[in-house]
């Protein structure tokens, strides 16, 4: 199922969007309007795309598999939308007013939303600036809708354990560092914020939350990206090696390789 395959069944839901904007209703009272009447317990997702075809399709889609969903044609439109509270962002990364990587930036900064880009940009190099900068997925056009689906629930329910780790243990302390998964920081001894990709604290914070039980590497590439097809084995271990050479200082190896199944915390953690 891509987008070829959706735009004739959805041009007259498109029309329908074009006709309401004809006769004088902003797309900003439209989209509050909406806001005020979402239903309780329903996840909020923002569309950020400014093709008004592929943008008619995904509201449409995610509002029928049971998502609140807000149309965003631009950098703007999206600062608006995010007034409200979001849980996550399909983000193209061409935007009429702007560029989608740092308009994520904006977005992480300003919320605790998960960021999915959706974009026809599918150079190795921007997949991998996507997924540094802010985004748990990267994914090209055209769309598998349902492959999407899966990939957005997949980045929520990690994002609702993350949250529920946050309000259990908003700190965790182990050897020199102090690891704040509510501000997502990880402190060293001297207090100053160790700098850490998203995918670097995503897979340490994973280790910590083990209990020193040990993690496997595959378990680790869906903690890092919820996909095998965005990143390998050697990519943890490369993670895992970039970690080791920013956490030292203890004379204790902080992660340790078990064999044959991958790497577990080797320092006691308290609270």
């Amino acid at each position: 199922m891509n987008v070829r395959s959706h735009d004739s069944a959805l041009r007259g839901d498109l029309n329908l969007q074009v006709g309401s904007q004809a006769h004088g209703t902003p797309k900003t009272v439209v989209a509050s309007a909406r806001q005020e009447l979402r239903p309780a317990g329903r996840e909020r997702l923002i569309v950020v795309e400014d093709d008004p075809v592929t943008r008619t399709m995904l509201v449409g889609y995610f509002s029928e598999n049971n998502f609140d969903v807000v149309g965003a044609g631009s950098c703007a439109e999206c600062r608006q939308a995010l007034r409200a509270r979001t849980d996550l962002v399909f983000l193209d990364v061409q935007l009429p007013d702007g560029d989608g990587f740092e308009l994520a930036k904006e977005i992480q900064a300003a919320s605790n939303a998960g960021i999915i880009f959706v974009t026809r940009r599918d150079t190795d190099v921007d997949r991998i600036l996507g997924l540094e900068v802010a985004g748990d997925h990267y994914v090209t056009k055209p769309i598998n809708l349902r492959d999407l689906l899966a990939r957005a629930r997949s980045v929520l329910r990690r994002r609702s354990i993350d949250r529920k780790a946050a309000r259990n243990h908003n700190s965790i302390a182990f050897g020199d560092w102090i690891i704040d998964l509510t501000r997502r920081e990880l402190l060293g001894s001297d207090g100053k914020p160790v700098a850490l990709t998203r995918a670097e604290f995503d897979l340490l914070a994973a280790l910590v939350g083990a209990d020193g039980r040990p993690l496997s590497r595959d378990y680790l590439i869906e903690v890092v990206s919820n996909r095998q097809a965005e990143v390998d084995i050697r990519t943890v271990d490369a993670l895992v090696a970039r970690l080791r050479r920013k956490l030292v200082g203890s004379g204790t190896p902080v992660i340790a390789t078990v064999t044959g199944v991958g790497y577990k915390l080797a320092l006691s953690e308290r609270l």
